[in-house]
């Protein structure tokens, strides 16, 4: 017997002879209760946020329309929620805590059709088998509120020695549940919350949840003790206005509202989407499936690799979805804390789903939020030349916002040496911080002599001179009107899937010919010569048809008086035409109809294209098209001499397109002239030969002109060309603008057979 071991005293891993005895298995028998409830209630409440979750759930369900939260300590010290719903019946009170017990279902069918959020009577049990647990409730049609407490489930006293009924006290209609001490018989569980910071935080982003998904109900939510609201929702807030409150205007300025629906798979959704211009580095998902707060990773899954086509690297989207299916095709009772669903066909679901977002992104419909820029006064207006007038621009340098794959910016599982190494011909350089093509080319301005190819990189980066944006409260305009509609379906009619792509994935290269204006693209593993001029000129005119009637403000300061400004384009025109048809022409006269053609049309200019021109004829404001940038005013008067002629205002929709053809090109970076040295900029030595000094020639240019020359660069580089890469739908006319001079696998396959 010494020599025996039991199953208890064989050290693990050791075999057990053949003849040794077996020891007396253990009886099975029924847990206690009490443990039965315990581990139940810490499979439903992991944290202070799921015990809220259930809270906020029964109080919606009871119909209430306010919902006021006090938080200690995350929750664990306390936990109170008070509604304005219909109350409890007094009846109800002494089996309220027991488990399974519910007004919302009779018979195991009835989950088939649940419509509310809760449905098993768990949660206040769960509850008050962990934590202090004490419930203030009145019914309408009673005459006071009663107030009972409880513990593991049962009505408990006060204090040792009184009655455990409830106890009838003066309250306003609805419910106040008040939990105590959460987790104060689960030690392990309460050590294990590192932080009631962290918790509360959850806590916040619950409720946010909630406020924004449940119109007309109000929420609050705040610390106990603290006077401000960390949460605080109107009822009569709309979705958009709840999510401004909650996640900030930035992301509420530039939403689009979203639904689709299919009966065959039983299903309708409704929500908001951000559009393209709006990105952050964690997807924002909130997701409610029959009403229910859930999570979906397939669904968000999908969701970002449908915005991966439209972001720029590294950008994720927010999403605000509502999901209503068949209650007969939704399994709610998969998840202790309800977090999860199951649903049927949901890849056909989440399919559909997609594919309306994408629709939604490459209609390019979005909102933009409203900025103005003040001009400060003293801004002197560049003299206006021959070949400045109603001529596009060129001069880019590298693009910033050009993904950036070098190692010390790569995670480390991708520096791993992959299984089999790729050939070199499918290689890509998307490092955008190398030397570019530009950095080549011996400068003849001022503003690269005697600097190196660091300096220069530098200065291309520098921001614009100092801007002051306002932003305003003006509501987003629906845009309803069939002639913008038509306008916009002509763009998607005549788009080129394949040129979009090369915008939308193109890292830039370098100027190529700042004269003739182009610049070098570089699109997975070809190099491609862009006319930018005719891509830019294409892309601002998209602008004006998506941001119709939601343009910002250029705010002039002082204003400008339009005639005078029409009177320098139309001396400009005087010296270009002929001279007799100069001499036919009363050019006063033009300028005079020109000013009352503006004026008269002063209210339609105003609220479609942000144009503000005063009854007496002063210039106030001009559209903003984009942040960042701005456009040449010294093509401002011949942009304005040209609305007279080349706009027909007899239309509606020849009217909208000949408006923002015009917009387009003045917007349209102009062409500078390039400098010449004279020849008294000419050196003669002693011998009477004549020497070029580039570098003392170069300082003869005008500084308005080498100042604007870095501005227009610096524009290209690091605002206007990443702009195309979400916004331009390119159309099968820009194709002639673009040309491929290079293919990596091409190359290759010509080198080979030397």
């Amino acid at each position: 017997m010494a020599d025996s071991h039991t199953a208890e005293e064989l050290p693990r891993g050791t075999k057990r002879k053949a003849d040794e005895d077996l020891a007396a298995p253990r009886r099975i028998k029924a847990l206690d209760a009490d443990v039965v409830n315990k581990i139940a209630a810490g499979e439903i409440i992991v944290a202070p946020v799921h015990a809220l979750k259930e809270l906020i759930e029964n109080a919606v369900d009871a119909g209430a329309t306010s919902l006021e939260i006090v938080v200690k300590d995350g929750g664990l010290k306390l936990l109170q929620i008070t509604d304005n719903g219909h109350g409890i019946n007094q009846d109800d009170l002494p089996i309220l805590c027991e488990r399974f017990t519910t007004s919302k279902l009779k018979a195991f069918e009835d989950l088939t059709s649940i419509g509310t959020y809760g449905f098993r009577g768990e949660a206040l049990a769960s509850i008050s088998h962990i934590a202090h647990l004490q419930i203030t409730t009145r019914t309408n049609d009673s005459s006071c509120a009663w107030r009972a407490h409880y513990s593991s489930g049962k009505l408990v006293p006060v204090k040792p020695g009184q009655p455990a009924e409830p106890k009838a006290i003066a309250g306003r209609r609805g419910t106040q549940i008040t939990v105590e001490d959460l987790f104060y018989n689960v030690p392990t569980r309460r050590r294990a919350f590192r932080s009631a910071s962290e918790e509360y935080n959850k806590i916040l982003d619950l409720v946010g949840r909630y406020a924004v998904h449940c119109s007309g109900v109000a929420f609050s939510c705040k610390r106990h003790g603290d006077a401000s609201m960390g949460v605080s929702i109107q009822a009569a807030a709309e979705t958009v206005d709840r999510i401004r409150q909650i996640h900030s205007s930035g992301v509420a300025n530039e939403l689009i509202h979203f639904e689709t629906a299919d009966d065959r798979w039983g299903f309708s959704s409704d929500g908001w989407i951000s559009n393209a211009n709006y990105h952050v580095k964690k997807t924002m998902i909130l997701l409610f499936i029959n009403h229910r707060s859930v999570e979906n990773t397939s669904l968000k899954r999908a969701v970002e690799q449908t915005y991966a086509t439209f972001l720029p690297k590294g950008g994720h989207p927010f999403i605000y979805l509502s999901l209503d299916i068949d209650p007969k095709r939704v399994d709610v009772n998969v998840h202790p804390t309800k977090r999860e669903v199951n649903f049927l066909n949901e890849d056909e679901i989440i399919e559909i789903i997609c594919e309306e977002i994408r629709v939604h992104l490459a209609k390019v419909d979005t909102s933009r939020t409203y900025v103005t820029q003040s001009l400060l006064p003293g801004v002197r207006i560049p003299t206006i030349g021959a070949d400045t007038l109603d001529s596009p621009t060129r001069s880019p340098k590298r693009h910033a916002g050009a993904p950036d794959l070098t190692p010390s910016t790569l995670p480390r599982s991708t520096l791993r040496t992959p299984a089999s190494k790729p050939y070199e011909n499918n290689l890509v350089r998307t490092d955008s911080k190398i030397r570019k093509i530009t950095s080549m080319f011996q400068r003849e301005s001022t503003s690269s002599v005697g600097k190196d190819d660091n300096t220069e990189d530098a200065e291309s980066a520098l921001p614009p001179e100092s801007m002051d944006y306002e932003y305003t409260d003006r509501e987003p305009v629906v845009c309803r009107l069939a002639s913008v509609k038509q306008l916009r379906a002509h763009v998607r009619d005549v788009s080129s899937t394949a040129l979009t792509d090369v915008f939308a994935t193109h890292t830039f290269v370098g100027i190529v010919d700042e004269d003739r204006r182009i610049v070098a693209l570089q699109a997975g593993v070809k190099l491609f010569l862009v006319d930018y001029g005719m891509i830019l000129r294409e892309y601002f005119y998209q602008v004006g048809l998506t941001d119709f009637a939601n343009f910002g403000q250029h705010r002039l300061e002082p204003p400008l008086d339009l005639r005078a400004v029409l009177r320098i384009a139309a001396d400009l025109e005087k010296q270009r035409c002929p001279a007799d048809e100069a001499a036919d022409t009363d050019w006063d006269e033009v300028v005079e109809e020109v000013a009352t053609l503006i004026i008269s049309k002063r209210e339609l200019l105003l609220e479609y294209f942000s144009l503000e021109v005063s009854a007496e004829g002063e210039l106030i404001g001009l559209p903003l098209l984009i942040k960042d940038y701005t456009p040449s005013l010294g093509k401002l008067p011949g942009f304005l001499l040209r609305l007279g002629p080349a706009v027909d205002w007899s239309k509606e929709k020849e009217c909208f397109h000949t408006f923002l053809r015009e917009l387009a090109s003045w917007y349209t970076p102009e062409s500078l002239p390039k400098f010449v040295p004279r020849p008294s900029d000419m050196e003669e030595d002693k011998d009477g030969d004549k020497e070029g000094n580039q570098e003392e020639a170069s300082i003869a240019e005008d500084p308005l002109i080498v100042a604007r020359r870095n501005e227009i660069n610096r524009a290209l580089e690091n605002v206007l060309l990443p702009a195309l890469k979400s916004r331009l739908i390119a159309t099968k006319g820009m194709a002639k603008g673009v040309i491929e001079v290079a293919n990596l696998k091409g190359l290759y396959r010509v080198f080979e057979r030397c």
